[in-house]
């Protein structure tokens, strides 16, 4: 559905994004995550066919998305982060509007204004002016719109931005429904919601793609099998030095509540130190509340991957 072959885009001064190649089949839903400014936006506008790129080649569906635009831009939809809208239509008149700029046969203009929000769940507010909409109905709206004209593909850039947290777990599972039916890629910092319905993820880091594998894949290969957390009272031991010292603890971090400490180990892949952990505690007779390991995620992932220049 998408194929991108050395995709690069330079501003004056700077290179946003390098050499960038990959592909996304068809029914797959693919998470593209990346640290602020790593250039995740800029690639989903060149995609999306509002910003020419420096050199390199994009298709979607088949289609140079700079020599046949209008051809690979009836197969998408595209929800930008900031999601641009008239406010002084109201919700239906605007959809009737985008239908049709968007070549939606008028007999069918409609029955798919209604078939999109139905799925988006904005029949309470279809009357309403745009600009009377709290952020989270704004955001169905959006999306309602990159929907409209039945796109083969859907390009999403932080379709949760700025909503809080009931209107997340809203859009969310929108978002898991139309995986059913529709390719995505999906820019999103909501890892676990990734880790749990994308197919495959790329990791961008300053303009280059550090990893593009599935997670289960992801979480194999990296150095750092997710960690241990020991709560305990230490007295006056410094208990965050003396747990780095244990063999196959990479970092630890600690918070304080009152007598107790609670220490987040950090561990090599393959590492299991908690029986280390016990002894140490045992020896330093530190009262012990909590021991426990915690999985590899793919925000540990993304944390290697993305520090990896900064180590």
């Amino acid at each position: 559905m998408i194929k991108v072959e050395n995709l690069t885009k330079r501003y004056a001064g700077t290179t946003a994004i390098q050499d960038l190649t990959f592909e996304v089949g068809k029914g797959e839903i693919m998470g593209f995550l990346g640290p602020n400014g790593a250039g995740k936006s800029t690639t989903m506008r060149i995609l999306s066919s509002f910003l020419p790129a420096t050199s390199g080649r994009v298709s979607i569906a088949g289609f140079d998305v700079f020599e046949q635009s209008l051809q690979a831009r009836s197969h998408l939809g595209y929800m930008p982060e900031n999601v641009p809208l008239y406010g002084d239509m109201r919700v239906t008149e605007y959809l009737n509007y985008r239908a049709a700029l968007k070549g939606v046969p008028h007999r069918r203009i409609s029955e798919r204004v209604g078939d999109v929000k139905e799925l988006c769940g904005l029949k309470e507010v279809e009357k309403k002016l745009i600009s009377a909409l709290s952020k989270g109905y704004r955001q169905r709206v959006g999306l309602a719109d990159a929907l409209v004209h039945e796109p083969d593909l859907l390009i999403l850039d932080e379709p949760t931005s700025g909503l809080d947290p009931n209107q997340i777990r809203q859009v969310r599972e929108l978002i898991k429904n139309l995986g059913k039916q529709h390719t995505i890629l999906l820019s999103t910092h909501i890892l676990p919601e990734v880790e749990m319905t994308c197919s495959r993820v790329i990791i961008i880091n300053k303009g280059r793609i550090e990893a593009c594998d599935t997670p289960e894949n992801l979480l194999g290969e990296i150095r750092t099998a997710g960690g241990v957390v020991l709560e305990a009272k230490v007295g006056n031991d410094d208990g965050a030095e003396q747990l780095r010292q244990v063999p196959g603890v990479r970092d630890v971090t600690t918070t304080t509540d009152g007598e107790w400490q609670t220490f987040s180990l950090r561990v090599e892949s393959g590492a299991d130190v908690r029986e280390q952990v016990f002894q140490l505690a045992m020896m330093r007779r530190w009262s012990v509340r909590e021991l426990s390991q915690k999985k590899a995620t793919l925000e540990d992932v993304f944390v290697e991957i993305t520090q990896a220049d900064d180590v």
